[in-house]
């Protein structure tokens, strides 16, 4: 209960659009119970051709004491041609009553899913690398998608007949009292009317809990389907290559399957449950019927009178059914919900704190003091000492898996060190924005990642206030201008998802620019030549040292002849430093790194 009054807090920013729901909603169902009010006029005075006649001893309200002498003045014929205008335009308002109820509740669901999306959307930008280590993408699309959606649905149907359907049931309930009292219908059949009714809602709560569950299950697996077809769209290069298609098939046919088996289950919880009311329901009303039909034969009821009561009875069939379907629609939603707080609730492990100041630009150095870092409980790094003075070019090699791209993620807080710190010009990187921080690092990875927008907008990404001519010199620099120019609308043309009309050489280039544009005083490169053919290596290679002019560079590299010229080069293994120094002084040394190298040129150095 308490997620579903957290979920309904949603619908509080608009509440005033619900309040218009609530109105209409009202005056549809007063309009609704009015109508079936016109059934004793019709059968008593219209088809019996009788006068409508209140038993001895029933006072009622003056204005309906002369709406009933009215009504019996009339002829027949006159009383007929009057009912029909009458009848229509209850009718026709019931109806436009009812049309902006349901445009108004979906206006509110949609307003409460267009929030829930911006809401679930800003808070995954707010966590670090590690959650999405855990979290597939799929999975968190489909929070976004299939599970909004069941909320959306569960507001625009569930919660307007949560508020409706005790509309109409008050109305029709008035009605069936009002007849009840005007014309003495013996407090037996009432009784009998309302004891019984009430019977169809222990299957419904029975149903709904199992309901819940299957939902659960059923939005995990649309989850993991997404996660499919994200990963074999995104890889799908791989897929081919490896010739895969069958399998991959396979696996999201076996994923669809047991979707649609779950699917099947909820669906059949979800109609048993109208026939189950249908059937207590006309039992309900066989019981009245034997027990009114004896009154009016024995002539203590009006047949007016009775077909009123039991239209009242009738009509109440249709919102109690829609009640009971209320709870089912409700589990689902709930079901989502869960797992849509799960995101909300989780807590980023890198967060900014109360207070943090403006980092100002680096003007000394970046210095490593005594760092730890470990994923859960697998230490990666141990004990990193280092120091990197502004302008200075510090290289980091090891074999895969020692913990360097991690390393270097520690700068611009992408994680945060578990013991020890880091410290900008003497300043702990925790103790300021991470905005500020970041906007002093400029990265280049291995995996470039660009976005389905124009070359432009790639370049510019992040800037505020971009200008062409900038991003056309930060093009030069990357040695990008050139085929860029050549591109069909240049510098406009749309590169598609993650730059896939490019070639990998044209992608880094890009992201170079885009480092460049950014002109941050710290650069960050993630092996960034280390899957590209010779020739684009090195035009690549000669951006990145026009790039790296005038800057603090960390860079991590697979092609050690890459590094040579940096001023410190730091050798990692087992999460530690094992050796540093500039190039040829490891080379002395013949420790790990001359091992690396000559590995790389032991062909040229044979020859």
């Amino acid at each position: 209960m308490s997620e579903y009054r957290r979920l309904i807090r949603f619908v509080f920013p608009h509440a005033w659009v619900l309040a218009i729901a609530g109105v209409c909603m009202v005056a549809s169902s007063a309009f609704s119970g009015v109508s079936i009010g016109m059934i004793i006029p019709l059968v008593d005075n219209i088809i019996a051709g009788k006068n409508i006649v209140i038993p001895q001893g029933v006072v009622l309200p003056q204005f309906l004491q002369d709406l009933i002498n009215a009504v019996n003045a009339m002829s027949p014929m006159q009383l007929l041609n009057k009912m029909i205008i009458v009848v229509m335009a209850l009718w026709f308002l019931k109806n436009f009553f009812e049309f902006c109820q349901n445009y108004f509740m979906n206006d509110v669901s949609q307003r409460v899913i267009r929030d829930m999306k911006n809401i679930i959307y800003q808070k995954l930008l707010t966590f670090s690398l590690d959650f999405y280590a855990k979290n597939p993408t799929g999975k968190l699309m489909s929070r976004i998608t299939y599970d909004s959606a069941i909320i959306r649905d569960s507001i625009s149907t569930g919660l307007t007949d949560l508020l409706y359907q005790p509309a109409q049931l008050i109305i029709y309930l008035a009605v069936l009292l009002s007849v009840k009292i005007c014309f003495s219908i013996s407090w037996g059949l009432v009784f009998v009317s309302v004891v019984l009714f009430p019977m169809v809602i222990y299957p419904v709560v029975r149903i709904g809990k199992r309901l819940k569950a299957i939902s659960r299950q059923s939005q995990e697996k649309m989850a993991d389907m997404t996660t499919t077809l994200h990963e074999t769209i995104s890889g799908i290069r791989v897929v081919k290559a490896f010739s895969m298609e069958d399998y991959e098939g396979k696996k999201f046919e076996n994923q669809n399957q047991h979707f649609y088996r779950l699917a099947m289950k909820s669906v059949k919880r979800m109609i048993v449950i109208s026939p189950i009311t249908e059937i207590v329901g006309m039992l309900c009303i066989a019981i009245i019927l034997w027990i009114a039909g004896k009154e009016i034969l024995s002539g203590k009821l009006s047949a007016g009178a009775f077909m009123t009561f039991l239209a009242s009875l009738l009509s109440l069939m249709r919102p109690i059914k829609r009640l009971s379907n209320v709870y089912s629609i409700n589990q689902q939603a709930l079901a989502a919900a869960t797992r849509i707080f799960d995101v909300l609730d989780a807590k980023p492990t890198v967060a900014e704190k109360p207070g943090a100041v403006i980092m100002p630009k680096i003007k000394d150095s970046v210095i490593f003091k005594d760092v730890h870092f470990g994923y859960e409980d697998k230490e990666i790094l141990n004990g990193i000492n280092l120091e990197v003075n502004v302008g200075d070019i510090a290289a980091f090699v090891g074999p895969s898996g020692v913990g360097k791209t991690t390393l270097v993620n520690l700068v611009p807080r992408f994680y945060d060190v578990t013991k020890g710190a880091v410290l900008v010009d003497g300043l702990d990187i925790r103790e300021c924005t991470i905005k500020s921080l970041r906007g002093q690092i400029g990265i280049v990875t291995q995996e470039t990642i660009l976005f389905n927008d124009t070359v432009a907008a790639n370049i510019a990404y992040g800037s505020n206030n971009a200008n062409m001519e900038g991003i056309i010199k930060a093009a030069r620099i990357a040695n990008a201008h050139a085929f860029i120019e050549k591109m069909p609308q240049g510098y406009d043309t749309i590169i598609g998802e993650r730059g896939f009309r490019l070639s990998g050489g044209e992608k880094q280039r890009l992201a170079i620019a885009r480092a460049v544009f950014k002109d941050p005083p710290i650069l960050i490169l993630d092996e960034a030549t280390s899957q590209l053919d010779t020739e684009s290596e090195v035009l690549v290679q000669e951006a990145i040292d026009r790039m790296m002019e005038g800057r603090t560079v960390f860079v991590i590299a697979h092609r050690l002849s890459t590094i040579k010229h940096a001023d410190r080069i730091y050798v990692l293994d087992a999460g530690c430093i094992i050796e540093s120094g500039p190039h040829d002084e490891l080379i002395k040394k013949e420790g790990m790194y001359h091992r690396l190298y000559n590995m790389q040129f032991k062909d040229s150095l044979i020859r």
